[in-house]
């Protein structure tokens, strides 16, 4: 082999090491808090609004705040550094994408899953012919 073909090689595996050491950091299974928490990577936590707790978007620091209560039951309050989701309270579940630091969740994504309003309890009905 000659020395072009060797260090091309090289080049090649060192940048793909980097790529797939990159990718498996930033991308966290789904997890209940406590395991997002003890991972200290970033996660997708999916739950459901807590309703009797305030919901608060202050303008003047860009900040959403919430509280989110986990698949186990555990209740956190949620920062997201955006203006709140459309149809946020009329959501069934909430998928956030983010990391813990100290006691609050920081979400960078927020994914609302809102009830459809195309399925059969909803009014949708056939006609027969």
């Amino acid at each position: 082999m000659n020395k072009k073909t060797i260090i091309g090689l090289v080049l090649l595996i060192g940048f793909t090491s980097v790529l797939f050491m990159n990718f498996g950091q930033q991308v966290g299974g789904y997890m209940d808090f406590a395991q997002a928490e003890a991972s200290g990577s970033k996660a997708h936590v999916v739950g459901e609004l807590v309703k009797e707790r305030p919901v608060n978007y202050d303008p003047a620091q860009n900040l959403f705040t919430f509280y989110m209560k986990d698949e186990q039951g555990s209740v956190r309050q949620v920062h997201y550094a955006n203006p709140k989701p459309a149809n946020f309270e009329d959501a069934d579940r909430v998928v956030i994408d983010g990391y813990v630091k100290g006691d609050v969740f920081v979400a960078e994504h927020i994914l609302v899953k809102c009830p459809s309003k195309y399925n059969d309890a909803r009014g949708l009905q056939t006609t027969n012919s």
